[in-house]
This record gives C-alpha cells, sequence and structure tokens, in this order.
C-alpha cells in the first residue's frame, strides 16, 4: 500500500502553486488592500492589485479575476506593467485554458528581457517556472519540468536576488524525485530548499511546505524519528497562526506518518481536524487530499466498509477528480476495498474501470489480476487458520509451511505474468506508434518540400515580372511619355494633353503594380522598413495600423523575408478588406531563429468552425507559408468583437 499512498501525496503536492505569502496571510492581504487607498503611483497601485489576485486565485476566483482587472486599469501605457499583468493573467488562466497560459507565460518573459531590474528577473523567473509546471501536467514530462528550472527559473531567481522563490524552485525539483521514489536525491534538494527558505524574509509559507515534504520524505523512507522530529519544526513555525492553510500540509503529513506507524486510530483524529479546517477556509482540494489519505488510514486499518465509504463519497468530488492519475488510484483503491469486504462482483467493476483509464491490460490480464487478489485473500485467511492450529497441532508444521510457501510461489508467478503481458502490449503499442510516426513525418517532409519549391519559384517569378514591368515597360512608358511631351510643346495639339495624362497614369499604376508584387523598400532596405511601409500604405481615415517591431534581425534570407512579408500583406489585407476594422495592431518580434507575428483588429469577426469552407479570405495561403516555415498559426475570432491571429515561424533558413 506504501507505493500507491505516496504516489497521490506526491502528485496532489506537486502541481500546485502558490506565491511568497507569509503565514499570517490575511494581514498581508489586508495590508495590500489599504495600500489601494493611498495616494501612491498607478504602477504601485497595479502591482499590489495583481498580489492580491494572486491570493485569491486558489480560494476565491471572482474575487482575484475582480482585483486582476483592477490592476489593469492602473497599467495604462506603462510597458513594463503590460508585460507583469501578462503574467499575471496566464496564472489566472492556467487551469481553464492551459495551453493560452502558456504563450502568455513565454511572451511575459520575452517582453521583460529587456528590463535588468531585480523585479523583472523575479516575474521572468516564475514566467518559467510555471511554463515549465503546465508543460509537466500536459506531457508528464518530469525532465523537462527539472531542466527549466535549473537552467531557467533558478538562474534569474538568482540574479534577483529573491531566496524565497529560490528555495521554492529547490523544492519543487524535490519533487520531482520523490514522485520517482528517489528519496535520497529528494532529501539532497529539500535540505537545499530549507536553507536557503531559513534566511529569506517573508518565505514562511515556503519553509512550512518544506518541512511537510522532508517529513513526508521520511516516512517514506522508514525514518520515523526524523519525520517527528522535522514536523515538530514545523508545528513550532505554524503555532502563531492557528488560521493558516498551512496546518492541512502538516495535518496531511501527520497523518501519513501515523498511517505508516500503524497508530490509525491517532491518524484518523489528526486527518479530521484537517478536513474540519479545510472546510473553513474553503480549501476544497485539500480537504479531498485529506479524505485520500482518511481512505488509507482506515484501509491499513482494516475498516474495509468506512475506507469504501469514504473514497465513494470522494469520487464525486471535484477538483480531486478533474485529475486523471486520481481518478485512477481512487478506482484502485476501491477495487481493494471490495477485495476486503469479500465483494468480488464489485472488486472486479472497479477494477476494470481502473482498467480501461490506465489503458494498461485487456480483459483476460484484467481476469488475471482479480485473481491473484483472490489468491492474496485467500492466503492470508489460510495463513491465519495455520496459526490457530498451531497451537494444538504441532505436528502439522511441515505441511503448513509448503502450503503458505506454494500460495507465496502462485502469487508470485501471477505478477511476473501480469508484468510480462503488460510490458509485451505496451511494446507493441510504442512500435506502432513509431511506425506511424516515421510515415506521417515522411509525409509532411515531403508536402514541405513541395511547397517550399512552390513558393521560391512564385517569388522568382515575382521579382522577375516586377523587374520587366518596372525596368523594361516602365522605362518603355516613359520615354513615349517624353516623346509626346515634346511634340505637345512643337505643335501645339491640345489632344495630346489627355494623353500625356494616360500615361502618367499608366506609368504610376505600372510602378504600384511592380512595388506590390515585390516591394522595393524590402529588397533595399529589409523586412522591418518594409513592413511599416505596408502599414503606411494601406492606413486610411477609415482605419488605424500601429506597427510594434521588436529585434527583427536583418541578415534572414531573401526567401525567409519575402514569405514573412507575404504573410503579413494577406494578414493586415484580411483586416482591412474583409473584416471592416477601424483599429488594427500588428506586432512582429524575432528571438533567436524564431519570428512571431500577431494580428489584432476590432473588426466583425467569424465563425472559425468554418475557415475551412472560407473562400477568398486567403488563409489557405497563409497557411502554405506558415507550414512551409515549419510554423504553427493560433486564431481566435469573436463576431462583431474581432479577431486574433498568432504565428510563430522558424526564421533559420
Amino acid at each position: 500500500m506504501k507505493k500507491y499512498y505516496s504516489f497521490i501525496v506526491f502528485l496532489t503536492i506537486a502541481l500546485g502553486s502558490r506565491a511568497q505569502v507569509p503565514l499570517n496571510a490575511q494581514h498581508y492581504i489586508d495590508s495590500l488592500m489599504q495600500s489601494l487607498k493611498k495616494p501612491i503611483a498607478d504602477s504601485a497601485k497595479a502591482k499590489n492589485s495583481f498580489m492580491i489576485s494572486e491570493c485569491f486565485m486558489q480560494s476565491d476566483s471572482v474575487k482575484s479575476k475582480q482585483y486582476l482587472q483592477l490592476g489593469h486599469k492602473y497599467v495604462k501605457n506603462d510597458k513594463y506593467m503590460q508585460a507583469v499583468y501578462l503574467f499575471f493573467a496566464a496564472g489566472s488562466t492556467s487551469k481553464s485554458h492551459p495551453d493560452s497560459a502558456m504563450k502568455m507565460y513565454l511572451n511575459a518573459e520575452q517582453a521583460l528581457k529587456s528590463y535588468k531590474t531585480p523585479d523583472a528577473l523575479l516575474v521572468r523567473s516564475r514566467c518559467w517556472r510555471d511554463y515549465a509546471r503546465l508543460l509537466q501536467i500536459a506531457n508528464d514530462d518530469a525532465e523537462s519540468f527539472v531542466d527549466i528550472l535549473l537552467n531557467k527559473a533558478i538562474p534569474l531567481a538568482e540574479q534577483s536576488g529573491n531566496r524565497g522563490y529560490l528555495g521554492k524552485y529547490y523544492l519543487d525539483i524535490s519533487f520531482a524525485f520523490k514522485n520517482l521514489n528517489d528519496f535520497k536525491k529528494a532529501e539532497v534538494y529539500q535540505f537545499k530548499a530549507i536553507q536557503t527558505l531559513k534566511s529569506a524574509p517573508g518565505a514562511s509559507h515556503f519553509l512550512a511546505s518544506a518541512y511537510q515534504t522532508l517529513s513526508e520524505n521520511y516516512t517514506l523512507s522508514g525514518k520515523a524519528t526524523e519525520a517527528a522530529a522535522v514536523l515538530d519544526s514545523m508545528k513550532a513555525l505554524l503555532k502563531p497562526y492557528p488560521e493558516s492553510d498551512a496546518w492541512l500540509d502538516y495535518y496531511a503529513a501527520e497523518g501519513m506518518r501515523l498511517t505508516v506507524a500503524g497508530q490509525f486510530e491517532q491518524s484518523l483524529a489528526t486527518i479530521n481536524k484537517g478536513i474540519q479546517l479545510a472546510q473553513q477556509l474553503k480549501q476544497d482540494f485539500l480537504e479531498q487530499r485529506l479524505l485520500m489519505q482518511k481512505f488509507y488510514a482506515l484501509y491499513n486499518k482494516k475498516d474495509f466498509q468506512q475506507a469504501k465509504d469514504v473514497a465513494l463519497d470522494l469520487s464525486h468530488r471535484k477538483p480531486f477528480m478533474n485529475l486523471a492519475s486520481n481518478r485512477s488510484q481512487l478506482f484502485y483503491c476501491l477495487a481493494l476495498a471490495n477485495v476486503g469486504l469479500e465483494n468480488k462482483a464489485e472488486a472486479y467493476d472497479w477494477m476494470k474501470r481502473y482498467s480501461s483509464l490506465s489503458d494498461s491490460i485487456s480483459r483476460s490480464t484484467l481476469e488475471t489480476k482479480m485473481n491473484a487478489l483472490d489468491i492474496k485473500y485467500q492466503t492470508a485467511e489460510k495463513q491465519k487458520k495455520i496459526a490457530e492450529l498451531e497451537v494444538g497441532r504441532q505436528k502439522a508444521t511441515l505441511t503448513n509451511w509448503v502450503l503458505g510457501i506454494a500460495s507465496i510461489t502462485l502469487l508470485i508467478i501471477v505478477s511476473l505474468l501480469i508484468f510480462y503481458f503488460r510490458n509485451s502490449k505496451k511494446l507493441a503499442q510504442q512500435k506502432e506508434l513509431n511506425y506511424q510516426q516515421l510515415l506521417k513525418e515522411k509525409d509532411q517532409q515531403q508536402k514541405l518540400q513541395f511547397t517550399q519549391a512552390m513558393l521560391t519559384g512564385e517569388e522568382r517569378e515575382r521579382q522577375r515580372v516586377a523587374r520587366d514591368l518596372h525596368d523594361g515597360l516602365g522605362g518603355m512608358l516613359s520615354g513615349i511619355k517624353i516623346k509626346l511631351s515634346g511634340q505637345a510643346k512643337a505643335g501645339g495639339e491640345q489632344n495630346l494633353d489627355g494623353v500625356i495624362l494616360q500615361l502618367d497614369h499608366s506609368v504610376t499604376e505600372l510602378r504600384r503594380i511592380a512595388r506590390n508584387m515585390m516591394p522595393e523598400s524590402l529588397i533595399r532596405l529589409g523586412l522591418e522598413p518594409a513592413l511599416r511601409d505596408l502599414c503606411e500604405s494601406l492606413m486610411s481615415e477609415q482605419t488605424q495600423i500601429k506597427f510594434q517591431a521588436y529585434d527583427i534581425r536583418k541578415d534572414m534570407s531573401a526567401v525567409i523575408q519575402a514569405n514573412i512579408y507575404r504573410i503579413v500583406q494577406e494578414l493586415l489585407s484580411n483586416a482591412v478588406r474583409h473584416a471592416g476594422a477601424s483599429k488594427i495592431v500588428l506586432q512582429c518580434s524575432q528571438n533567436n531563429d524564431v519570428f512571431l507575428i500577431t494580428v489584432e483588429d476590432n473588426g466583425k469577426g467569424f465563425d472559425t468552425s468554418t475557415i475551412s469552407n472560407t473562400e477568398g479570405i486567403g488563409f489557405s495561403n497563409i497557411k502554405s507559408r506558415v507550414d512551409y516555415m515549419k510554423g504553427k498559426m493560433d486564431l481566435e475570432s469573436v463576431i462583431n468583437e474581432g479577431t486574433t491571429i498568432n504565428i510563430e515561424l522558424d526564421a533559420a533558413g
């Protein structure tokens, strides 16, 4: 049971994210609220509003959003605070829209790069940490999580001088090793976190969490004395703050320690205290985590009926059941409880739901696993009878030992068979996935090669036609104009003036066409001036276009620059001609070989689900160019509210 118990505890803690808030949280929040009434700078009011929003993020989402919007009002035209707002807004949407939140974290980090203040460095480090957390949740990728913390978040936290978040990041790394049951490495980072947090002002909440985590690590490593000593330190730290939600972590760790030690009544009393406090503080998720631990205490106490009741109650609770891993473990626990109650049919049903959710074994393997559980139960019953008969039947000792050994051997054989069949199936599935991925990559490579050849040829042909129109036909028309002008002066024929005027218009139109096919500013000056000229050419009294450029390199190949120009040209054309937008914002930025394009307009918008059937808007051409540059396009549009398009391109060439 220890394996499954520790799995639940690790996962629910590691996914959490908290701000650096002292243990007297309410006093801290009240002081921030009072500061909003004082005559301080708008930027300070914005920051304090964001910090209040973060404090309410877990307990009151409505208040959290209210203070987030209040802070946004104070931001105004402050570019630095706009980037800081982006970070806090990402945290507000991380649960409902994790993909959008991840992009917002990266955009905020990029926008803050030019600022070297300690506060900017700290926000950048938090952007990387929270981005890594969402990446871990989405892909179950602990390796990337640790890599980003070590190489991105921690160096920035060290530069900022904030030891509170530095210690928190060390604690996060310990979670990753703890999840893998590598308690020794986890302990190294837990000690490092505690030493760092002890000297960090205002980081008492993080320090309490570090004590809790080290205690659980000791408990699961079999170091009961050390676990109790660490919990005493945590209790002393929390004693002045009886209303702190950190007590919930204490009750969870103490309940776990007592359960593993076999002190089930004390464990249940401690866990019930935690549940009561969680209800008072309206901490639903932490209450549900304690209920899961209550199940383990009851199960190990062999009170299978109460354990089952707790698990059934928990199976209807959110947000605990929103996590697939929690659902999987709860189904397994319900199967174990029903085995203890000898409800084989129910046990089989819960094991089937567990297996279906985890996609690990077939129906025949399910039956084998159920038989293994039954054998384990029967073996335990036989061993009890043997122990009772040994008092009066000393002569049957050898036979009883043989029976016990045979039962254990059978259980081991069944376990090995289950392990073999599971791994065989996973290996076959992995081979099939690898083969399908190889076919998909080859097909994608062929499509990209075809698109590359098509677009390269198209741009060359545009350049040739533009050159011929401008240098050839344009020159000829200019010559005709000069000759006709001479004849008009010599002969004084009035009808020649009209011809000259028409030729003058023809030359102007011809040069406009040539410039549209291959802008002269793109050839002579580069991408950024060409995009600026494009925006100016499309502006009118009815349409305002704001262009923002960041770190656009001038050494990109001509084909790459031309493709980016065409993509932007098509996007702006859609916004002006089809969306009827009066305000358009174009943002272009570059980070090494990654080129980012964002176009926002206040036009009439459209239904994105019908985009594949829409003709004349040019999205097909845009998508071809984005695919050619190995890019990604994200489109959001609301009818009568406008459209936002984000494009990420590979500008390596």
